[in-house]
């Protein structure tokens, strides 16, 4: 099958780093969602001279095999301008702490204006409060936002207006004090929202960076006017009504999206292409993030990083989103 069918575009996607709605304590600290523009046959291609260089007895190779520092000039093959995937492929990626402010601040505060809040509070982070209240509050903050809930219905609003509060008491610089007391005197949207998750069953778990990813990766392709078909690796999250939900949300946002089918990654090539890409640019965005940047890998992956990327940190966002598309902070 090819990756254009007519005015169609057929993409294949996956992603690295899910972990639940835990997204403050959980075992990675980025999401990425990748997706490819090729042909079976092309895909099938790179997916044979990857086992060929690496000559693993593996029968599933993953993105960690390319990520080995033996295995260094595979990874850059792969990503280099000359490979089997520039120009063909993206990444929206999602600095999952930050997801988590900007998800409670637009719970809290509305859309819109919302998110440069977020990122204003993001930003201030740590510096303004100190590396342990604001890993507390970041905890506090996931909390009122997951779903499941062990204990009181509205023990997550007093834990999270507590670390509200002792935000406000350590006087952060310009700006937050006032964005601070909106948040505080935000509690009955608080409450209103864990009482609505006694109803029944989240269609859409605010803390799920998936599906508004998919929603992103399918504007990207469609950005030209052409209608585009996903074709994603199976997920337990890729229920039929959250499928329509997708479809929904593009038709509001008029992006072009045909439809989404699900396939297993290990019978399809585009695929397993996707999920390389997605693991690799995991890795090398969580690095940059953390300080432990490898410059040549990340000006590889740069290319392929979506501007509407959820990062809120200054710094590794500069290295990690392309020149001239640092415009837009969230998503």
């Amino acid at each position: 099958m090819s990756a254009a069918t007519g005015g169609l575009l057929e993409v294949a996607c996956d992603e690295s780093g899910s972990d639940g709605e835990n997204l403050t304590g959980g075992n990675t600290d980025v999401f990425a969602h990748a997706s490819v523009r090729l042909p079976v046959a092309h895909a099938a291609a790179a997916v044979q001279e990857i086992r060929d260089r690496i000559r693993s007895p593996a029968e599933e190779y993953k993105a960690n095999h390319l990520l080995r520092e033996k295995h260094r000039a595979v990874l850059e093959w792969l990503l280099a301008p000359a490979g089997p995937i520039h120009g063909r492929a993206h990444v929206h990626l999602t600095e999952k702490t930050f997801f988590v402010v900007d998800r409670a601040v637009d719970l809290l505060l509305g859309p819109g204006s919302a998110q440069t809040e977020a990122v204003t509070l993001y930003r201030a982070g740590r510096g303004a409060f100190g590396d342990e209240r604001w890993r507390e509050f970041l905890a506090a903050a996931n909390q009122l936002l997951r779903v499941r809930n062990d204990g009181e219905p509205q023990a997550p609003v007093e834990a999270f207006f507590r670390e509200v509060d002792a935000l406000r008491e350590a006087q952060p610089g310009a700006g937050v004090p006032d964005l601070l007391d909106r948040l505080a005197s935000a509690r009955p949207r608080a409450v209103a929202y864990r009482a609505g998750l006694g109803d029944g069953p989240t269609l859409v778990p605010v803390l799920n960076p998936l599906l508004p990813a998919i929603v992103a990766t399918a504007a990207h392709w469609s950005a030209g006017g052409r209608p585009v078909r996903l074709v994603h690796d199976r997920q337990n999250m890729l229920t039929p009504e959250r499928i329509a939900w997708i479809a929904t949300m593009t038709r509001r946002a008029g992006v072009g999206l045909a439809g989404l089918t699900l396939v297993e990654a290990r019978r399809d090539p585009r695929v397993q292409v996707a999920d390389f890409l997605a693991g690799i640019a995991r890795k090398i965005a969580s690095d940059e993030l953390n300080g432990r940047a490898d410059p040549p890998l990340t000006a590889l992956l740069r290319p392929y990083v979506g501007a509407t990327s959820v990062w809120g940190d200054e710094r590794s966002r500069l290295s990690l989103v392309p020149v001239g598309e640092e415009r837009s902070p969230v998503a």
